[in-house]
């Protein structure tokens, strides 16, 4: 009995490892997207908000995307595509918010939502909902389709808990490395302090880079995100254009073709957020406007 259970553990451990290979992009995007999120707050709530951050995410898998994935995969696998074309459109009007925030173009709350907790923990679940809901797709699609349904699930909450805990990790060590650094700048050794000082005063630029490499993956993964599964629907030609570049460029090499895809995808994803962010600042307009006219009533 205990030989067959360590058998079935094992198999679901092999095919786990197997499929979160294929989402390496995806956690790295996760990773440096999540930390602009904790940016603006006090030391010490930093951690707490990563680990309600962190909580919400393994709501998110457990609760949320496994079940409805299995569920749509056995008896409505043509709606995926446009779930994923919804969020995916949704991660390209956050990155574009941000990029025209880089040019101060932003609203006039922005400052309160950066120390609104609440605010900050239920943006970044959103933006996880989206990353994680890749996440989980691609490494289904990446299982044996023969491991039956017990099987595949349990490879699926074991990659869900696994990239959870890497992702969530490495943004606390991010967050608190100046907090490293500080106590290094107490230590007797003079090498010590100097090393400590320079982490320090490294902080700032290390998170203004990874303000900007989040933004990117935003629009990243969103332009990919909508390219993809809008190629899976109706509309074929954005794809069939990034696939007949990186084709032109198959020579050059994986490296370059890569860079070419992800620079296609963030462009597109760029202009379709900018697209949103245009029509949901007219919205927001229209309704500011109509609601002294109703007051008057």
């Amino acid at each position: 009995m205990s030989v067959g259970l360590l058998a079935v553990v094992d198999d679901i451990l092999s095919a786990a490892l197997k499929a979160s290979a294929k989402t390496a992009g995806v956690v790295i995007d996760d990773a440096a997207v999540t930390p602009q999120y904790v940016q603006g707050l006090t030391p010490a709530r930093e951690l707490p908000v990563v680990w309600r951050i962190a909580r919400g995410s393994l709501i998110n898998k457990f609760v949320i995307i496994i079940p409805i994935a299995l569920l749509l995969t056995a008896f409505a696998p043509w709606v995926l595509p446009f779930l994923l074309i919804i969020g995916g459109t949704y991660l390209c009007f956050e990155g574009a918010e941000k990029v025209m925030e880089w040019f101060g173009m932003h609203h006039a709350e922005a400052e309160e939502d950066v120390r609104d907790e609440k605010k900050l923990v239920s943006g970044a679940v959103r933006t996880d909902l989206i990353l994680s809901t890749e996440i989980m797709l691609i490494s289904l699609a990446s299982l044996d389709s023969g491991l039956g349904i017990w099987m595949t699930l349990g490879a699926l909450l074991v990659i869900g808990l696994v990239m959870t805990a890497v992702v969530y990790g490495a943004v606390a060590l991010l967050v608190k490395i100046d907090d490293i650094g500080l106590r290094l700048m107490k230590n007797p050794s003079r090498g010590v302090r100097r090393t400590g000082a320079r982490i320090v005063a490294s902080m700032p630029a290390v998170f203004r880079v990874i303000s900007v490499v989040g933004t990117v993956a935003m629009l990243w993964v969103g332009g990919h995100l909508v390219i993809a599964n809008l190629a899976e629907t109706f509309w074929h030609v954005p794809y069939d254009l990034l696939h007949v570049v990186t084709h032109a460029i198959e020579a050059a090499g994986p490296v370059v073709v890569w860079i070419a895809d992800t620079a296609m995808s963030a462009v597109f994803g760029l202009v379709l957020g900018l697209i949103v962010v245009a029509i949901v600042t007219g919205i927001s307009r229209l309704r500011s406007r109509n609601q002294p006219a109703k007051a008057t009533h």
